[in-house]
């Protein structure tokens, strides 16, 4: 099989992953070719544009890119592009998985969650957001659809048949946010119906919360609207020891931006100590989009290996002695084994 995948480096620490994860897909030997593109603070010094057409592109050309953290500057008007690339390609699935990894500072082991998030509409938008002349109120509209809502729970109910998972919780406020979150629970529950196979329960989001805390081997499946799964799967994260062990999907019909979902890290970048592993863990999703999921499951398993047996080159954050590339070389050399 022969590949051309477009590749965002990022900014910050983002070419320094970038670098030891491509060495981990070349060890693979995925029939990979890599088409670089420039977007971030990158972008803007070279094109003076965050997000240059001819990066949009080439993504629409691939089809799939694997994207390094960006910045969008604060102030200035600047829209985040990431919002920016969800909303151009229509990238309507959010899908973050959480995974336990030994060797790091989770709290808990054997966690296995999935967090499918709506991507392109509720709460989390900036459209319908006002000020008043005053400065004293500000009002922000909620926005969810049925055909959002409609295919969003169906890709994870999807996604639970093809993955093998046994059931899909749909996360809610529809207690208080009778119609915006209302229309999400009905149509969760009307679709539903056709995976008799998978078991299916709702959970209003607070309790979500807490019972993720308390008694997280309860999930399997997560699907939600757009801003509680923001919140909810960077709490899936931290169960798992943080989010430089957290990769994100987003996937739409015609395209798929597969990313680590920490920021750019300016404060570290340059120093060779940053840790790979949710770009690693980003890359072995796309593998699993295009059809090579033994390739992926190799990834993860080399991850898991090299954090028990390659203490000396694993990254600072999760105890170990090495660096970026020392801990991307172990891997490398596991995938290959």
């Amino acid at each position: 099989m022969s590949k051309t995948i477009a590749v965002i480096p990022g900014d910050g620490i983002g070419p320094e992953i970038m670098t030891a994860t491509l060495r981990v897909l070349d060890a693979l030997d995925c029939g990979l070719a890599y088409d670089f593109v420039d977007a971030g603070m990158v972008a803007l010094e070279k094109h003076g544009d965050l997000l240059p057409p001819a990066t949009l592109d080439k993504i629409a050309e691939h089809k799939v890119a694997l994207k390094g953290p960006l910045t969008t500057p604060i102030g200035g008007g600047f829209t985040s592009i990431n919002v920016t690339l969800r909303r151009h390609f229509d990238l309507y699935a959010n899908v973050r998985p959480a995974i336990s990894f030994p060797g790091t500072k989770a709290r808990y082991e054997n966690i296995d969650i999935i967090t499918v998030r709506e991507n392109t509409e509720g709460a989390y938008l900036s459209e319908g957001q006002t000020l008043s002349e005053d400065g004293e109120v500000a009002t922000s509209m909620v926005r969810n659809t049925r055909k959002g809502s409609a295919r969003i729970v169906r890709y994870a109910f999807e996604m639970a048949v093809k993955k093998g998972r046994r059931k899909v919780t749909a996360v809610h406020k529809a207690n208080i946010i009778k119609t915006a979150s209302g229309l999400f629970l009905n149509v969760a529950r009307e679709i539903a119906k056709e995976y008799p196979q998978i078991e299916f329960n709702e959970m209003i989001v607070d309790n979500a919360c807490m019972q993720l805390v308390m008694k997280p081997e309860q999930f399997d499946v997560i699907v939600t609207t757009n801003l509680f799964g923001d919140i909810l799967s960077d709490l899936c994260a931290g169960l798992v020891g943080g989010l430089g062990l957290a990769p994100g999907d987003n996937i739409g019909e015609h395209a798929a931006i597969f990313e680590a979902v920490h920021g750019s890290a300016p404060d570290i970048a340059g120093k060779g100590i940053a840790n790979p592993c949710a770009l690693l863990l980003a890359a072995a999703d796309m593998l699993d989009h295009l059809g090579m999921v033994e390739k992926g499951a190799r990834i993860r398993q080399a991850i898991r290996d090299a954090l028990v047996h390659d203490r000396d080159a694993v990254t600072p954050d999760l105890g170990g002695k090495g660096g970026t590339q020392s801990f991307g070389e172990a891997i490398a050399r596991r995938v290959q084994a």
